[in-house]
C-alpha cells in the first residue's frame, strides 16, 4: 500500500521477559525493510536509496552491494535470495518506480527484470520458495489486485486474471512494510490486506496444473480457472493505515493441499504504534476460520515469523518485540536484559524479520540470540 509508513521511535514498557537482539554494523543509514536469510551464514538485506547488503558469515560482516543502474532513489522494500551470489530485489513505488532487479554474481552487477506495467500500481511483496517459482503482489488497480507469477526464477512474469482477486481499489490494499504480506510455499498462495474495507486473507484453494502435452487453454498461465477464497480477519480498525501487515505459517505449507495448518497474522494501525488492540490473530485451518489473539502484542506489528527450534512465534514493530508460545493466542513483550547492559534502543524500531535477523530504520540490523528466549 502506497500510504507513507512513518518512522516512529517509541519507548517500550517494562517486562519481566528478555530477548537479546545483538545489534550489528551495517555501514549504512538506509531504512531497511527487506531481509532474507538463505542459511549457511548467507543473508541479504535491502532498503532506501537503492541499498542492498549481503553477509556470508552470519552477519559478522555486512557488505555493501553495487546499486543497480538507475536505482539510486528507489526504495527496495523486498528481497529474495537463492544463494550467496543470486538474489532478486523489489522496489516499491507508484508505476515504474516498482521494479525487480536480479544479480547472479554476488551483487557486483544487476539486470532489470520487470517494471510495473500499471501506471497506477504499487508493489508490496515478493516471494520465492527457493525454487524457480515466484510470486509478486501489488495493490489493486481498477479493482483488481496485481498478482504476478514466474516459473523461471524471475526472468518472466505473468499477471493472474481471476474474479477472486477483485477488490475495491479505494478500500483494500496490501502493505509494503516488511515484504511479508504474501507467502506462497509449494504453490499455496496466500496474501493479506487492509484498509477502510477491513482486513482479509486471500488464499488460492484450487489450481489446475498441466504437466505434459498441454494446450494453451489447459496451461491456464493467467490462472483464470483457479479458485480463490477470502476470509475477513479480526485485525485492524477499518482505517487506511490499518489491517494485516504480515502473515506467517508454522510448517511452511508442508503438505499440498495444506491440512490443519497454523497461520498467524499481525498488524494493527501503524499510525498508532502503541495501540495494542486488534494487532494479531490466528487460524488452525489454513485461514478458513480466524480468532483474535486473547492477549495481543503490545503495539502495532509489521512482521511475524516462527522459530521452530524454540517453538516460538516472534513479532516486531516500532516499539519492540513480542513472542507467543501457544500459536498466536497470547503474546508477551520482550525487552533488552538489563543485566547485559544493552543500549536502551536495543529492542525498538524494527520493520522486518527473516530469523535470526531483524532490520529497521537507519541501517539497524539485529541478530537473535535464541538462547535468551525464555518461556
Amino acid at each position: 500500500m502506497r500510504t507513507k509508513l512513518a518512522l516512529l521511535a517509541i519507548l517500550t514498557a517494562t517486562s519481566s521477559s528478555h530477548a537479546q537482539w545483538t545489534l550489528e554494523t551495517s555501514n549504512t543509514t538506509a531504512d531497511l525493510r527487506g531481509i532474507d536469510n538463505v542459511g549457511g551464514g548467507v543473508a541479504w538485506a535491502s532498503g532506501t536509496s537503492g541499498t542492498v547488503l549481503r553477509t556470508e558469515d552470519g552477519g559478522y560482516v555486512w557488505q555493501s552491494c553495487s546499486i543497480p543502474p538507475g536505482a539510486e532513489k528507489l526504495d527496495f522494500r523486498g528481497i529474495q535470495a537463492f544463494d550467496a551470489n543470486t538474489a532478486i530485489v523489489m522496489s516499491s513505488g507508484t508505476g515504474d518506480l516498482s521494479r525487480l532487479y536480479k544479480t547472479t554474481d554476488g551483487c557486483h552487477s544487476w539486470k532489470l527484470l520487470f517494471t510495473n506495467p500499471d501506471k497506477d500500481g504499487f508493489w508490496d511483496a515478493l516471494y520465492f520458495d527457493r525454487g524457480k517459482w515466484g510470486w509478486l503482489l501489488g495493490d489493486p488497480v481498477k479493482n483488481d489486485f496485481g498478482l504476478f507469477s514466474s516459473d523461471d526464477q524471475g526472468l518472466t512474469w505473468t499477471k493472474k486474471r481471476n474474479e477472486g482477486l477483485n477488490a475495491d481499489s479505494a478500500a483494500q490494499g496490501a502493505f509494503a512494510a516488511s515484504n511479508s504480506s504474501l507467502i506462497a510455499p509449494i504453490e499455496n498462495v496466500v496474501f493479506a490486506t487492509g484498509g477502510t474495507g477491513g482486513a482479509f486473507l486471500f488464499r488460492r484453494t484450487q489450481t489446475q496444473i498441466c504437466v505434459d502435452d498441454c494446450s494453451r487453454e489447459e496451461l491456464d498461465t493467467e490462472g483464470r480457472k483457479d479458485k480463490w477464497e477470502r476470509q475477513q480477519v479480526p485485525l485492524g480498525s477499518h482505517t487506511k493505515a490499518s489491517g494485516i501487515f504480515s502473515v506467517g505459517s508454522k510448517n511452511g505449507f508442508a503438505t499440498n493441499p495444506p491440512l490443519n495448518l497454523t497461520i498467524v497474522v499481525v498488524g494493527g494501525d501503524y499510525s498508532k504504534p502503541d495501540d495494542s488492540s486488534a494487532t494479531a490473530a490466528w487460524s488452525l485451518d489454513w485461514g478458513e476460520h480466524w480468532t483474535a489473539a486473547q492477549t495481543p502484542p503490545h503495539g502495532y506489528r509489521s512482521a511475524v515469523a516462527y522459530n521452530p527450534a524454540a517453538k516460538t512465534w516472534i513479532t516486531v514493530g516500532p516499539n519492540g518485540t513480542d513472542i507467543s508460545t501457544d500459536d498466536g493466542k497470547n503474546w508477551r513483550a520482550l525487552h533488552p536484559d538489563p543485566a547485559q547492559h544493552e543500549p536502551p534502543d536495543a529492542d525498538r524500531n524494527w520493520n522486518a524479520l527473516s530469523l535470526p535477523f531483524v532490520v529497521g530504520p537507519h541501517g539497524r540490523i539485529g541478530k537473535l540470540d535464541e538462547g535468551t528466549l525464555k518461556h
